[in-house]
Formats: C-alpha cells, sequence, structure tokens
C-alpha cells in the first residue's frame, strides 16, 4: 500500500478516538464485513419479540408487517395507496418528486416535497375510478392523465436539465411528458425502441442527460446496450453495445459509466445460465451470475472502444461525487468506490450491518449528503450511513450506524437539506380493500388483500451521529436482530421446554447440527389461498365466516388437518404474487431483481429460469445438501416444459382416478401424458423427478399425487422433499370449486400415504401456499393456511404465534442442520410453538370429497364425470347437469370464444417452447373469466352492464390484455 494511503487510515482513525470501544466506528473493505457499532457486533437475533403481534396492527415496537420485521420510521411518512413505487426521481429544482409505480394500476406518481403532499398521477385506471380512489384516500385534488402503457421500466424516470420534460422509462421505449409549474403532466410522446432482431424489448432502464444537455442516454436493459437519443425530435442517434442488463448510468465530464447488472459476457467454456436470452457467467449449483461490471464509454470520442471495470454482484445504482463513482452491488450486499481518474476500484464498502450474517440487505441506492454517504438497505428497512472523505477515494468509509425506514426503501435522495427516502412497499398492503369472486356457489368477498399494496415517502433532516448510532438499537430490533433466547445459527438455541422422554433431542434442535426426531421434511407448496378464505369458517382459530369461499365442503381434508394436527391463525405469506411467493419459499428472499421487475415482467416472471433472480447464497435445497442431507423435488420451482403434445386434462384426470380405484399404475406415465419435467438449475435437476408436473391447469393435483405416490413407494422419501400442488390457482378446466377441493384431495392423500407409512414416526409436512394474493381477509391479505403436520405437531391447538414463510423456512433448515440462506432467515425464532416432544403416532385417513372434481369442464372425460361416488340414476342425474352447466348460451357463444382465445395466451397450461407461468394474467380480466365459466355464461360480473370480451373489460387499456398490467 503506498504511504500515503496508509497516512489517510491512521488520520481516519484519529478523527474517530474519542469513540468508545462500543461506538467506534470501523473502516471495511471488500475482505471484511462491517461490524455493528453497538458492541462490535451482535452475535444473537430473534423475532421472539413479535409474539402474536398481528400484521397491520401499530405495537410499541413498531407496526408489525408481513415481512417478519416491524417498521417505525424516522421523519415525517407520507403515504399512497396507489401501489408501489419502483423508482424515483427529484426536479432539478428539488420541488416534486416523481415516482413510477404499479400494482394499482397508477403508473407515476407526482409529490410536491414543499407541500409533502401528492398532487398528480398517471396510469390506465379510468380517470372515474383514480378520482374515488383518490378521493377516498383524502387526496381528491390531485391532476390526473390517463395513459395506455401500463408498463414501468427497472429505474424511475429522469427530467430534462430545465425540468420542464419528464421522460418515462417503459418497456418498448420512453414516454415524454411536458411537465407543468404545478406537477401535472401533459400528453405524452412515445419514443421508440425497436425489438431486437431475436424480439427482446428494450425494457428501458437509467437514463441521464449528456452533460450539455443536448442528448438524452439510456439503458436498453433487454438488449444489453446504450442509446443515445436526441430528445427533441426522439430519434435515435446511436447504440453502443455495454455488458449485461445495463441498469443506471452517470457521467463524469464526458465519460458515460453504465452499471451491468449481469456483468460481462461469458468467455469461452465458462458455465453459464440464460437471463432474457442472454446466456450470463453462472454458479450452476447455486443458480447465481458469477461477474459485474460498469463500462465506460467516452462520449467524446464515438471510436474509442467501449471499457470496462469489473465490480461486484449486481450492480445497480451509483452516485457520482466529483471524480469517485460509488456502485452500489446490490446481489453482494457492498458499495464498489471507483476512482474516475484511474479506472478502478479503490476500495469496496461493506453493507452488512449485522455481523452475524453476511447475506441479503438488498442495498438499493446512494447519496451523499456532505461528507455522509446514504445507502438503502432494502431487506433492513434502512438507510446505513457512513462518514467518507468526498475528495479521496481512497481514505476508507466508516460506518456511522443505521435510521429506520418504511417497508423497502427503494430510493434515498439529499433535497434541499432534507434526506428523502422513496419506500416501495410503504405501510404493507394496507391500501383499499380488494373484491373476490370465484363463480357460482362461491361468495362474493371484500377484505384485505395482497395486491392493496401502498408506499410511502419519508422526510427528515440528517440526524447528528450520535443521534444516527442511538437510531441503529432500534434498526436491529426491528430487524430481530437483537440477543434474547434464541442465538445465532452457529450456536445455542436457547431453551425450548424439556427434551422429550429419555433425554431425546428437542424437535427443533437447539444448536444447528445436533440431531432431531424429524428425519423427512416435506414441503408442499399450494397457489394464492388467503386464511379466511379457508379457514374462516373454523370457529377455533381468528377467523370470518363471511370472508370464507372455499370452506368445510369443499376443503374437507384441510379443515380435518387443521383440526387434528394445530390450526395457524396468525401466519402469512409474504410475496404479493407468485413470482415473489416462491422465491420467498426457495429462496427465504424475494431479490432486488425481482422486486425491481414487477413493473413490466418481461425479462422474467417467476425467476426460476432466470438467472439473475436468484441470490448469490443459493436456494434452500443447497443449504440442505451442504448439511448433508439429501434432497427431492416433485415439481418446484419449475417452469411447465416437458408435457407432451395434445396431453388434456380429462386425460390426466381419468389416468389418476382410474389408478385410485386400483387401476395399473402403467396408464399415469403412458407416453401421450407422460411428462419429462425439469430445471435450467442443474443442482435442482439433479434431484427433480421428471415425471412430476409443475404448474400447468391441465393437469389436475390428484394426478401430481398418483405419480408422487410411485415414487415414494417404490424409492421412498429424501431427507428434504418438494411438491407442489397447484390446482388451487383456478382458471383452469375445471370451475373453481373443483379445482380447489381437487387440490384438497391431493393434500389429503399425501398426507395419508405418508402417515400410514414406515417414515410416519419421523417426519414433517409444512404445506404452504406461494402467496395469498386471490383471497380477501379480515386481518390482513397476507394471512396464510399454513400447516404443520407431524406425530411431533401440537394436534387440537390453535397456535397464535406471529410466523411467516420466512419462519417455515428457518425451521426446516434448523430440523435439518441446514445454515440460514440470508439475514433474514438468521433472524427468524423456528416454529417452537408448532412441535412436541411427545409424539402422537395417530395418522390421517383422507375425506373423500364433496364437491364434484368435473365440475364446470366443458368436455365430458372419456371415464365420465365425477360422480361422487353415486350410480345409476344419481350419476346420470350428476352427468346430465355437469353437461347442462358445461353448455355456452348461443347468445354468448361468439363473446366465450374470445376469452377462450385470451386464455390461450395467459400461460394456463403449458405448450412447446411455451411453459406455464402461474399469475401471468391481468387480475381484471381473470377475475371475469372465471366468473364467465363459474356463471356457465349466463351472468355479468356484478357491476358490469354486460358480458364483455377480454379488450372490452370497464379499465383495460388496449395492448395490456395479454399481460399482468400490475
Amino acid at each position: 500500500m503506498p504511504r500515503n494511503t496508509s497516512r489517510r487510515q491512521k488520520s481516519g482513525r484519529r478523527r474517530f478516538s474519542s469513540l468508545t470501544p462500543r461506538q467506534r466506528v470501523l473502516a471495511v473493505t471488500a475482505a471484511t464485513c462491517a461490524l455493528v457499532v453497538l458492541g462490535g457486533g451482535i452475535a444473537t437475533a430473534s423475532t421472539l419479540a413479535f409474539g402474536n403481534q398481528q400484521v397491520g396492527t401499530q405495537y410499541a415496537n413498531g407496526e408489525q408487517i408481513s415481512s417478519d420485521q416491524v417498521i417505525q420510521p424516522a421523519g415525517t411518512r407520507l403515504m399512497t395507496p396507489f401501489g408501489k413505487l419502483m423508482g424515483s426521481t427529484v426536479s432539478p429544482d428539488g420541488h416534486y418528486l416523481v415516482g413510477t409505480s404499479t400494482d394499482r394500476s397508477v403508473d407515476l406518481q407526482v409529490f410536491d416535497l414543499n407541500s409533502y403532499k401528492p398532487v398528480a398521477a398517471a396510469g390506465t385506471l379510468a380517470a372515474a375510478s383514480f378520482a374515488t380512489a383518490a378521493a377516498n384516500a383524502g387526496y381528491g385534488s390531485m391532476n390526473y392523465l390517463k395513459i395506455s402503457d401500463g408498463t414501468v421500466g427497472q429505474e424511475g424516470p429522469v427530467f430534462s436539465p430545465d425540468g420542464k420534460f419528464l421522460f418515462e422509462p417503459v418497456a418498448t421505449g420512453i414516454v415524454r411528458y411536458p411537465f407543468n409549474a404545478d406537477g401535472s403532466l401533459g400528453a405524452g410522446t412515445k419514443i421508440a425502441i425497436p425489438n431486437s432482431a431475436a424480439g427482446q424489448e428494450a425494457l428501458t432502464a437509467g437514463m441521464t442527460f449528456s452533460p450539455d444537455g443536448s442528448t438524452l442516454y439510456a439503458a436498453v436493459n433487454g438488449q444489453n446496450t446504450v442509446v443515445a437519443i436526441d430528445p427533441t425530435a426522439g430519434t435515435i442517434t446511436r447504440i453502443l453495445p455495454v455488458g449485461i442488463a445495463p441498469r443506471q448510468l452517470a457521467f463524469v465530464g464526458t465519460k458515460l459509466y453504465v452499471s451491468n447488472e449481469g456483468g460481462r459476457y461469458a468467455l469461452p467454456g465458462e458455465t453459464t445460465m440464460g437471463s432474457y436470452g442472454t446466456q450470463v457467467p453462472a454458479n450452476t449449483t447455486l443458480g447465481t451470475s458469477t461477474t459485474g461490471t460498469v463500462s465506460v464509454i467516452d462520449t467524446a470520442n464515438p471510436s474509442a472502444a467501449v471499457g470496462s471495470i469489473p465490480v461486484e454482484l449486481h450492480p445497480t445504482a451509483m452516485h457520482v461525487s466529483g471524480n469517485t463513482l460509488y456502485v452500489v452491488n446490490t446481489n453482494s450486499d457492498t458499495v464498489s468506490v471507483i476512482d474516475t481518474r484511474s479506472g478502478a476500484v479503490v476500495q469496496t464498502i461493506a453493507t452488512q450491518p449485522w455481523a452475524s450474517s453476511k447475506t441479503g440487505y438488498q442495498p438499493t441506492a446512494v447519496t451523499l449528503q456532505g461528507d455522509h454517504l446514504l445507502v438503502s438497505l432494502g431487506n433492513a428497512n434502512a438507510i446505513a450511513v457512513y462518514k467518507v472523505d468526498a475528495k479521496d477515494p481512497r481514505d476508507p468509509a466508516a460506518l456511522i450506524g443505521l435510521l429506520p425506514t418504511d417497508y423497502y426503501p427503494e430510493n434515498v435522495a439529499a433535497v434541499n437539506g432534507s434526506v428523502v427516502v422513496t419506500n416501495t412497499r410503504g405501510i404493507d398492503a394496507r391500501g383499499p380493500g380488494i373484491t373476490v369472486n370465484k363463480g357460482a356457489g362461491v361468495p362474493v368477498v371484500t377484505g384485505h388483500g395482497t395486491h392493496s399494496t401502498t408506499a410511502s415517502l419519508t422526510k427528515f433532516a440528517l440526524p447528528s451521529d450520535k443521534e444516527i448510532r442511538k437510531a441503529t438499537a432500534q434498526v436491529f430490533a426491528q430487524n430481530g436482530w437483537t440477543e434474547n433466547s434464541f442465538k445465532q445459527a452457529q450456536g445455542d438455541q436457547g431453551d425450548q421446554g424439556d427434551q422429550g422422554e429419555n433425554g431425546a433431542s428437542a424437535v427443533i434442535p437447539k444448536r444447528l447440527g445436533d440431531p432431531s426426531p424429524i428425519k423427512h421434511v416435506f414441503l408442499v407448496v399450494k397457489e394464492n389461498r388467503g386464511y379466511d378464505q379457508l379457514y374462516g369458517d373454523m370457529k377455533q382459530g381468528n377467523g370470518d365466516p363471511s370472508l370464507t369461499q372455499f370452506g368445510q365442503t369443499v376443503t374437507p381434508n384441510q379443515h380435518a388437518l387443521a383440526t387434528q394436527f394445530g390450526l395457524y391463525d396468525n401466519t402469512y405469506d409474504i410475496g404479493t404474487n407468485s413470482a415473489e411467493g416462491h422465491n420467498w419459499l426457495m429462496q427465504g428472499d424475494n431479490t432486488a431483481y425481482t422486486q425491481t421487475s414487477a413493473g413490466e415482467y418481461t425479462r422474467s416472471y417467476d425467476t426460476e429460469e432466470d438467472v439473475l433472480g436468484h441470490q448469490r447464497s443459493g436456494f434452500l435445497w443447497n443449504s440442505v445438501q451442504s448439511a448433508g442431507k439429501s434432497a427431492k423435488n416433485y415439481g418446484e420451482f419449475e417452469y411447465g416444459e416437458g408435457k407432451p403434445a395434445g396431453a388434456t386434462w380429462q386425460q390426466y384426470y381419468c389416468a389418476a382416478t382410474s389408478v385410485m380405484a386400483g387401476g395399473s399404475p402403467a396408464q399415469l406415465f403412458d407416453p401421450s401424458i407422460k411428462w419429462n419435467a425439469g430445471s435450467v438449475i442443474p443442482s435442482l435437476n439433479a434431484i427433480s423427478d421428471p415425471n412430476a408436473a409443475p404448474f400447468d391447469l391441465a393437469v389436475p393435483d390428484i394426478y401430481r399425487y398418483e405419480t408422487w405416490k410411485q415414487d415414494f413407494e417404490k424409492n421412498g422419501p429424501s431427507n428434504f422433499n418438494m411438491v407442489w400442488l397447484s390446482s388451487d390457482h383456478t382458471g383452469g378446466t375445471a370451475d373453481p370449486k373443483a379445482m380447489v377441493a381437487d387440490n384438497d384431495l391431493a393434500l389429503g392423500k399425501i398426507v395419508d400415504e405418508i402417515s400410514h407409512s414406515q417414515y410416519w414416526k419421523d417426519s414433517a409436512i409444512f404445506v404452504a401456499e406461494d402467496d395469498s394474493q386471490d383471497s380477501a381477509d379480515h386481518v390482513d391479505g397476507h394471512r396464510a393456511p399454513i400447516q404443520v403436520i407431524s406425530p411431533y405437531a401440537v394436534h387440537g391447538k390453535t397456535v397464535s404465534t406471529y410466523y411467516s414463510q420466512i419462519s417455515m423456512v428457518r425451521t426446516i433448515e434448523q430440523i435439518l442442520g441446514a445454515q440460514p440462506l440470508n439475514q433474514k432467515i438468521a433472524a427468524a425464532t423456528p416454529m417452537v410453538d408448532a412441535f412436541t416432544n411427545k409424539p402422537d403416532l395417530t395418522p390421517y385417513t383422507a375425506v373423500a370429497n364433496q364437491v364434484p372434481l368435473t365440475e364446470g369442464v366443458a368436455t365430458k372425460p372419456a371415464c365420465g364425470y365425477d360422480t361422487l361416488g353415486q350410480t345409476g340414476a344419481a350419476a346420470d342425474a350428476v352427468n346430465a347437469q355437469a353437461a347442462k352447466d358445461a353448455a355456452v348460451p348461443a347468445s354468448e357463444q361468439a363473446v366465450a370464444a374470445q376469452w377462450q382465445k385470451w386464455a390461450g395466451k395467459q400461460h394456463f397450461t403449458g405448450t412447446a417452447g411455451h411453459p406455464a407461468i402461474p399469475d401471468y394474467d391481468n387480475p381484471l380480466l381473470m377475475n371475469r373469466y372465471t366468473w364467465y365459466q363459474t356463471k356457465h355464461w349466463t351472468s355479468p360480473y356484478p357491476g358490469d352492464a354486460k358480458i364483455y370480451g377480454p379488450d372490452d373489460v370497464p379499465g383495460i387499456a388496449p395492448g395490456s390484455t395479454n399481460h399482468d398490467d400490475q
């Protein structure tokens, strides 16, 4: 190290020598993890302090949210109920903040930072609908612009240097809006960026103007390029190749710096995985990318080659101060500091404030206020504050502490002496309720839903360093990074009560790696149902029977399982939809890449096959295998490739029911229906049963059960077993009641099979919904109908302890001796209240379905309709009614044909090259399609004047009918 650099480090230490050892801040580099300022690093963690707290309720320690955290932000909060804020920018004069948003059909939101109020918006939502929503929120005077393009890029908009125009990134280009003095928007003009030759859309990300203001540069994220645009003429003047998935742009002089989230292109012979048509250098075991780069474009010298500076994983946000460029490496939890004079990284700042876990904080933005560097930590709901030498990037940064924010801070800006934080998820899904219609025989209900999303701004004057250090303790407590009875993963897990008879180990071991009587763990993943929707009618829990849509009659097995093995009425899913939900279960996290993709979901929706959607620590099966345990997968986290062409729901139904009646299992694997499923993630593909169907609504769950059963009886279980049962998603061949009943029967039979086997004595079955988005709940839309089923389960009790999907993942890892994948899992409390050390070996016997599984099926299966075991005239009557119900009235056949064409584009079922994708569809359209099917095309959707075709549904923008316009 040069002598003068060493002197700076010593000088930096002297500046803070007056601090006590507990307060002393430490320089951090690429080789070291930040130590928290309290006690040099807290080595213990627990969310036990959350007790029986319910999501959406304010407590002394903050407001409980669904992600195993409470929030109580610094400064003043401004909440907006118009959806999640995805990216934001501040006007040149600091008067306005504009954010792109999603999930409520509002795509731009404008906030006056002087009056601290929302003043304008633009979106695909009908003007009258927005006016009602704004009035209900107390913002009745907002200006509103109806637009047609509802896509939102991965980064925020940008202002022209004079502040008179706003440029919004969209999926296929940029929209230029006049920006008026009152914050309102004029009619937009589209600057189109053509698709690539291979069909990739632009997926426009970050933008910036040249220093002279004459040229707008835009990161074309979907095509791995940067385009130069004449902002007045709206023409592309230059296209420049950069790294993979460019995100943000920043000028230093005439040099343009580009953060490439996917890093560099692969070298010959290098292992790769795909992302939106590009092969990315990858670790194929963990399924993650392995490089990050910053491209350097000399705009003053068009003939100069584009340079590249290696940084760490997933570089996204950037901030320039003089000749210093700060680059946020979101998936490495670090910030690279680049001296632009030398073109080299001179230090790397670790943003892991809790020394016990180095993964999963998700830094998302960076800015400077004076000599204080502010970094937003999305997953920690915090701003990390560092002392830096803004003039010399080599002088090591020193962590001062943390400031609390609302849910998932996406951006942080220093504006006119204040700090303004844009929080993507605000106060969680506490916005306007949603109405859920599932068709004939299913009540229409309204309540909290996961799509009742909010966002917020928080604004404050930067506190003194002393106050920042004090606030750090609050952030630790709100994340569960605090000392109490559960110790860090490698240490003592605290007292969990008695050790059972004869000194046997606790079910959830006190120490990671200690033995558990449970040797086989099953995780059954289901789709989209909420607590009240299924269990609101169970009097022993905190339910609202008026919100129950699939109660005892439709789900007799789940009701019986909850009665026998315990009812959980305070457990929460975290994600808004399937793209997030499967990530929370398989990674114990939802990556920032997926969070920011939500505006258009075009690079990927579910990120199973997208290497950039995976955290650097890998997946649940990786951690289990690293602990020396075996794992097997039956469809989970796979796309729907592998189904034979022409295979129908009716064929799968007949094969399954025939085997259930004693027929030969060989028919399950007839070439006309046999699956050859798998995963592009090699480590998952290696443990996946190719006969197990992933998500595909043309496959009933009883078929999934039967194929799983054949493998279970032949080969026995692994230590960890994943099963995807997806019929309760609804929207497929049968009507919603029948599909939920199919799902319920398959689950009951799986538990029946395991509990009557030799493995029952040392098994635990965890049942989870990937998300609860298609439901309404009186407590919170994230509340889910989970199950813990085992001889060691607390039979016959109602468990009201606050738990989440993170708690479930932590419990599975603790039982199997697997290291927590990230800081959120490491901080989570295992589900100790779910277990007892005294086993009850009573098996479970499945209950027959009480709803015909063929209800709503238009084409009669070759084996006949489901007659619920009836014969003779009674069976004939059931068949006759089924045929009558399936018929479409002549007057509606044309509109029904339009919907069938629409449904063919929604990935409900898989075809060659087009896998099935859960929740790809637009909710406004999906609700109507389901209603029309279950009402047999005889009744308009509630509130509609008639039965509409998909292109005519109120509130749907032209061109948005084939995608989830969230």
